[in-house]
C-alpha cells in the first residue's frame, strides 16, 4: 500500500481522532483511579492491573476505529460504509465515544476475567487456611498394647472434622506414617497440602483417659490452641466432639445446624463395645490389600455389636467389612445384609449407614447406578472424606468412564495424598489403561510410605512381567515365599516362576503353602488348588494335576451354587473344569461368567479372556486368537494377570503354547504398539 494513501485512510477513518480522545480519557481515568483506589483501601496490585488494562485498550480502540465507520444507517463495517451514498458532513464526536466505550468494554471484560481469577486465588488461599492434618496421637499408657486406643481417638476426631464442609481435612491413612511429634512440621504440612497440624497424646489407665492436644500453624511453627482433657472412658465421645469443635472455631470454619447435631451424637454408652470398635478400626488400617486385616476387623466389630446390640456405627462398619470381602474372598452376602439392615433400623440417616449401603450396593449387588447415587448423597455429609471420591472412581471404572475415574482419583488424593492404599488404587486404574509409567510412579510413592511392602512390590512385578522383563520382576518378588501372608504376592511369584518355565519350583512353593500355611477361607483354598493343578499340569504331573483340580472343583462348585452372582469363584471353576477335561462344564461356566459381567465395562473383558483360555485348552484356536486380538486393544481388569493383556504376556505365558504355530498369534506377540 502507498504510505501516503495509508495515512490518508487513517485520517479519513478518524483513527487519529479516536486515538487522541482515548489518550485524554485514559489519562483522566488513571488520575481518578489513583485517588479512589487508596480511598477504598484497595491492594496495590489493583492500580497496576487497572493501568495495564487501560493501556491494553488503546490498540483495541484503534482497531475498532479502522474497522467501523459511522453512517446515517448506523455503525457499519468500513467496507460496507464505503458503498453507501455520502451525505453532508456532520459532527462525528459521538463516534469517538462509541469506539472508546467499546474498547474499554472489551478491556473491562478481560479485567473481570483476570480479577475473577485473582479472586479465586484469594478464595483458595482463604480456603487453604482452613486446612488441617491430624498427626498420630502418642500412646502414653504404660501398656503399649493400648496403641490402638490412641489411633482410634485420632480417627474419631478426624471423622468428626471430615463432616465440616468448610474444612479441608487430610485422612488418617495419609497421616499415620508420621511420628506423633515430628520436628519437621512445615515439611509435613507441605507434603499434605495443609496449613495447620494437630498433635496429641492419649494416656489410658483403667477407666480414666487423659487427652492432650495442640493445634499448630506449621509454616510459622506457632501454637494456635492447646488443651488437656481428663475424662472417664464413658465420656470419651464428649472429648472427641469438644476437640473437633475447638479446632473448627480456631480455624473460623462455619458449622451448619446438621454438622452441630452430628457432633452431639454418642455412638455407644458401653466402654467395652467402644474399645472393640476402636480395635476394629486399627485392624483395618494394618494392610493395604490384605483380606486378613479385614477379617480381623470383622471379629472386633462382631464383638462390639455383641456387647452393645444398639451400636449402629459398629453395625455399619461390620456391614462395610463384609461387603469388601465378598467379591474376592467369598464372604457371605447375608452377613453384610443383616448388619446393614440393623444399622438402618438404628440410625437410618447417618452418613456411616449410608456408606455401608453404598458399599453393599457396589460390592454385592453390583448396582453401580444406585451405589453412585448413595455415595453422592453421603458426600454432602462427609465432604472431607477421600473414601467417597475413591469409591466414585471405582464405579466410573465399571461404567467404562475412564477419564472420569482418573479425575475422581485425583480429587481423592487431594484429601489423602499420602494414603498408600489410595495411591495403589489410582495406580491400578492406570494399569487397566496400560499407562504403566504412571502406575509405576504411584507404586513408588506408595513404597516411600510403606517400604518393602510385598503387595506393592508384587504389583510392580506384574508390570515388569507385562513388559517382558523377567529380571526386574524376580527382583521385586525376592522376599515372597510359600508362607507370605498375601493374597496378591504369592500368585505373582507363581506367575514369575511359570513364565521362566521353572514349573517344578512353582509346584514346590504351592505344595509348601498347602502343607504349612493357614488359609483364610474356603475360596482361597479352592483358588490355590486350581493354581497348583495348572502348575502340576505344566510340569507334566497329570495325575497330581487331576487330584488338585478335583479338590478345587469340589470347593468352588459349592461356592458358585451359594453365590450365583459372584464371578470370581466361577472364573476359577471354569478353568478347573478345563484342567479336568470336562469341556461341557468348562464352557457352561465360562458363558455364565460372561452373562454375570455383561454390563461391567472393566470386568466383562476378563470373562472373554477366560473364554479364550478355555478355547485354547480345547483346540478352538481361531476364536481364542480373535478374542486375544480384541483384548489387546481395550482397557480392562484382567483375571489372569496384574495388567491387561500385552504382547509380552502372550510370548511368556505357556498357557498360550497351543496357539504358537498360528501366524496370526505370532503377529500378536510381536506387535509392540500395544
Amino acid at each position: 500500500m502507498n504510505p501516503q494513501r495509508f495515512f490518508a485512510e487513517l485520517k479519513r477513518r478518524n483513527v487519529y481522532k479516536v486515538g487522541a480522545v482515548y489518550v485524554v480519557i485514559a489519562w483522566l481515568l488513571i488520575q481518578a483511579g489513583s485517588i479512589l483506589f487508596p480511598t477504598f483501601e484497595a491492594p496495590g496490585w489493583v492500580m497496576k492491573v487497572f493501568v495495564t488494562v487501560v493501556a491494553a485498550g488503546f490498540p483495541i480502540a484503534l482497531i475498532l476505529a479502522w474497522a467501523f465507520e459511522l453512517t446515517p444507517q448506523g455503525l457499519k463495517r468500513t467496507e460496507f460504509a464505503d458503498e453507501l451514498p455520502r451525505k453532508s458532513a456532520r459532527s462525528h464526536a459521538w463516534i469517538y465515544v462509541v469506539v472508546i466505550a467499546g474498547a474499554i468494554s472489551v478491556s473491562l471484560f478481560f479485567l473481570g476475567r483476570y480479577t475473577a481469577s485473582l479472586g479465586a486465588g484469594a478464595r483458595q488461599t482463604e480456603s487453604s487456611e482452613k486446612s488441617i492434618a491430624v498427626l498420630p496421637f502418642e500412646n502414653l499408657s504404660d501398656d503399649k498394647a493400648n496403641a490402638y486406643f490412641a489411633t482410634g481417638i485420632q480417627d474419631e476426631i478426624m471423622t468428626r472434622l471430615a463432616k465440616i464442609a468448610d474444612l479441608k481435612v487430610i485422612s488418617r491413612t495419609s497421616t499415620q506414617q508420621y511420628q506423633s511429634k515430628p520436628g519437621n512440621l512445615s515439611q509435613i504440612a507441605k507434603q499434605l497440602g495443609v496449613v495447620h497440624v494437630l498433635e496429641g497424646s492419649v494416656q489410658k489407665v483403667g477407666d480414666q483417659v487423659r487427652v492432650n492436644v495442640q493445634l499448630i500453624r506449621a509454616d510459622h511453627d506457632s501454637h494456635v490452641w492447646a488443651e488437656t482433657y481428663d475424662r472417664k472412658l464413658t465420656d470419651i465421645f464428649g472429648v472427641e466432639s469438644d476437640i473437633a469443635k475447638s479446632i473448627a472455631q480456631s480455624l473460623q470454619a462455619k458449622l451448619s445446624g446438621r454438622e452441630e447435631q452430628a457432633f452431639a451424637v454418642q455412638p455407644t454408652g458401653n466402654p467395652e463395645a467402644y474399645d472393640a470398635y476402636l480395635r476394629g478400626l486399627a485392624a483395618e488400617g494394618e494392610s493395604i490389600r490384605s483380606v486378613y486385616s479385614i477379617q480381623k476387623a470383622i471379629s472386633f466389630y462382631k464383638r462390639a455389636v455383641h456387647v452393645d446390640p444398639n451400636f449402629a456405627l459398629a453395625w455399619a462398619r461390620l456391614s462395610c467389612a463384609h461387603s469388601r470381602l465378598y467379591p474376592s474372598f467369598g464372604d457371605s452376602t447375608e452377613a453384610a445384609k443383616r448388619a446393614l439392615e440393623t444399622a438402618q433400623k438404628l440410625q437410618p440417616d447417618s452418613p456411616e449407614m449410608l456408606l455401608a449401603l453404598a458399599q453393599y450396593q457396589y460390592s454385592e449387588l453390583r448396582d453401580y447406578d444406585a451405589a453412585g447415587k448413595s455415595f453422592l448423597r453421603v458426600s454432602k455429609m462427609l465432604p472431607g472424606s477421600s473414601e467417597i471420591p475413591a469409591a466414585l472412581a471405582q464405579i466410573a471404572r465399571h461404567q467404562g468412564k475412564w477419564e472420569k475415574a482418573v479425575a475422581y482419583y485425583e480429587q481423592a488424593l487431594v484429601l489423602d495424598p499420602r494414603n498408600a492404599e489410595l495411591l495403589t488404587e489410582t495406580a491400578d486404574n492406570y494399569l487397566d489403561l496400560r499407562r504403566f509409567d504412571n502406575a509405576l510412579k504411584l507404586y513408588d510413592r506408595a513404597l516411600e510410605i510403606r517400604p518393602n511392602d510385598l503387595d506393592l512390590l508384587a504389583s510392580k512385578a506384574g508390570i515388569y512381567l507385562a513388559q517382558g522383563n523377567l529380571t526386574l520382576a524376580a527382583r521385586c518378588l525376592e522376599g515372597v515365599n510359600a508362607l507370605t501372608p498375601s493374597y496378591e504376592a504369592v500368585p505373582e511369584k507363581v506367575a514369575q516362576l511359570i513364565f521362566e518355565r521353572n514349573y517344578r519350583e512353582a509346584v514346590q512353593l504351592l505344595e509348601t503353602r498347602f502343607a504349612q500355611f493357614q488359609f483364610g477361607s474356603e475360596l482361597e483354598v479352592g483358588i490355590f488348588q486350581e493354581f497348583l493343578a495348572s502348575s502340576r499340569l505344566l510340569s507334566g504331573d497329570i495325575a497330581g494335576a487331576k487330584a488338585s483340580a478335583e479338590q478345587a472343583r469340589n470347593i468352588l462348585a459349592v461356592l458358585c451354587k451359594n453365590q450365583p452372582d459372584n464371578d470370581f469363584p466361577a472364573i476359577h471353576l471354569a478353568r478347573t473344569y478345563a484342567i479336568l477335561g470336562d469341556k461341557e462344564s468348562a464352557y457352561k461356566e465360562a458363558e455364565r461368567v460372561i452373562a454375570i459381567l455383561q454390563n461391567d465395562a472393566i470386568r466383562h473383558p476378563c470373562a472373554e479372556e477366560n473364554l479364550a483360555l478355555i478355547d485354547a485348552s480345547f483346540g478352538n484356536n481361531a476364536r481364542a486368537i480373535s478374542i486375544l486380538a480384541h483384548l489387546l486393544q481395550i482397557p480392562y481388569q484382567s483375571s489372569l494377570y496384574a495388567t491387561p493383556l500385552t504382547p509380552a504376556l502372550l510370548r511368556l505365558d505357556p498357557t498360550w503354547d497351543a496357539l504358537r504355530s498360528d501366524p496370526t498369534f505370532q503377529k500378536l506377540c510381536q506387535d509392540q504398539a500395544h
